[in-house]
């Protein structure tokens, strides 16, 4: 079903790859009811509606599409929903809120349907997306690098150094350096023996603890959010969500499709400037949008911690299909998940060195070229400095094809590329994000 010899994988490497990228990836259940609660939602219903989105979308993947890539709430639409669609407007409570959720995910399953999504990947230049594989391995290993604490906020330069000496730090570094000696002994599921090996000397250094125990009784205490389609889209035209639920698409469209693409790219998947089974790929994450809004969850995206499963060997949907059983599993251990996720140096070398290793992709980007280069550069820029997958890639479609102009290559770009140009131009210059 997987087709395991065909991709040079076993069993054994794919259910460590998707272990490490579980383990990655499984802090989103306990950040995302944190975020979402600022808004009103009751904590236990977004933990379990997490889930549920994060079952449904990687199950998916697994099945239909067979690709090593989880899906889950994304970080950032989260925090919009939050705090720019509940928060800036006090007539909108969270309920009205999915309902613009559920709306751009019917509308993203209609256009998964379609070609179009398939034939925007095959439109993205080559080195847009070579920027886009190494703007994400910056932007996961800074991620690392910024929970522990190794470098923090600075007032005149942005970042500095950290407190070297502060347990998190200390402890991400002994992970770091037991991972890296795995890696370079070529053991199979280092990125996941390293986390291990770092959660151990974490219980036993007292910075892992399990005070509430290890196993609770998940509950939706609110029921379904949406159980009526037609009210959800009646609750958008009442209350004019348009732009929400525009900003909602165009930044799940292309933080899910830059990630597949990335991590479609390191794990070796995509054929020239095609991706294999990109509809059913696609469909992934626009169904778990839709089933995620109705049980109360925001949008869904391919998560780069992914990347993590690929270093660790997986290529197919076996890695997949581990992670979503993994989150299945932990719907009924809140407690342990909370502690190990509370952890973030247990994960945090792991996205360090998926990061370093995603970088690889700029040896192929045109830097003799400026009108190939320069975009590429400002999504690799843009993605760290902003926190957002959706900024950098906005960024590489804008001054993409404005170069080309300039330089009188205009006709070498397609016509896919001058259409989100300027909506991503419309969105950046008008629209909340």
């Amino acid at each position: 079903m997987f087709k395991l010899s065909e991709y040079n994988t076993d069993v054994k490497t794919e259910i460590l790859a998707g272990l490490t990228t579980f383990l990655t990836m499984v802090y989103i259940v306990i950040v995302n009811p944190v975020i979402l609660s600022d808004a009103g939602v009751p904590f236990q219903q977004v933990f379990l509606a997490t889930i549920i989105a994060t079952v449904i979308g990687t199950l998916w993947m697994s099945l239909f599409a067979n690709y090593p890539i989880a899906i889950a709430p994304g970080m950032g639409l989260n925090a919009y929903f939050a705090y720019s669609v509940v928060g800036s407007h006090g007539n909108i409570s969270y309920e009205v809120a999915f309902s613009s959720v559920f709306v751009a995910g019917i509308i993203f399953v209609v256009l998964s349907l379609t070609p179009f999504r398939r034939k925007l990947i095959e439109a993205i230049p080559e080195n847009l997306k070579h920027g886009i594989t190494a703007g994400i391995g910056l932007f996961i290993a800074f991620i690392g690098l910024r929970l522990t604490g190794i470098i923090k906020a600075h007032p005149q330069n942005l970042v500095a150094l950290g407190d070297l000496h502060s347990p998190s730090a200390i402890l991400t570094l002994i992970g770091l350096a037991v991972t890296l000696i795995f890696m370079s002994l070529r053991v199979n599921g280092a990125l996941f023996f390293g986390m291990i090996i770092t959660g151990i000397i974490a219980y036993f250094t007292g910075q892992l603890k399990f005070d509430k125990g290890f196993v609770s009784t998940p509950s939706l205490p609110e029921g379904l959010i949406i159980a009526n389609p037609l009210s959800a889209i009646g609750d958008v035209i009442h209350y004019g969500l348009y732009a929400v639920v525009f900003s909602f698409l165009l930044v799940t469209i292309f933080d899910t499709t830059g990630t597949m693409i990335g991590v479609a790219q390191q794990a070796g998947l995509m054929k020239g400037n095609t991706m294999p089974r990109a509809r059913e790929a696609l469909l992934a994450d626009s169904v778990a949008t839709t089933v995620g809004a109705i049980f109360g969850t925001s949008p869904t995206s391919a998560y780069i911690e992914s990347s993590a499963g690929v270093a660790a060997g997986g290529r197919t949907g076996l890695t997949s299909l581990t992670v979503a059983i993994l989150f299945i599993l932990s719907a009924f251990f809140g407690p342990l998940v909370g502690a190990v996720s509370g952890i973030s140096a247990i994960t945090a070398p792991a996205l360090i060195i998926v990061g370093s290793l995603m970088m690889g992709s700029i040896a192929h980007i045109q830097w003799n070229e400026l009108d190939e280069a320069f975009p590429a550069f400002l999504i690799i820029l843009s993605m760290p400095l902003t926190s957002s997958i959706a900024t950098g890639i906005a960024l590489g479609f804008i001054s993409y094809p404005l170069l080309k102009i300039t330089r009188g290559k205009w006709r070498e770009v397609h016509p896919l590329v001058y259409i989100f140009a300027a909506l991503f131009f419309y969105q950046l210059a008008f629209l909340p994000h």
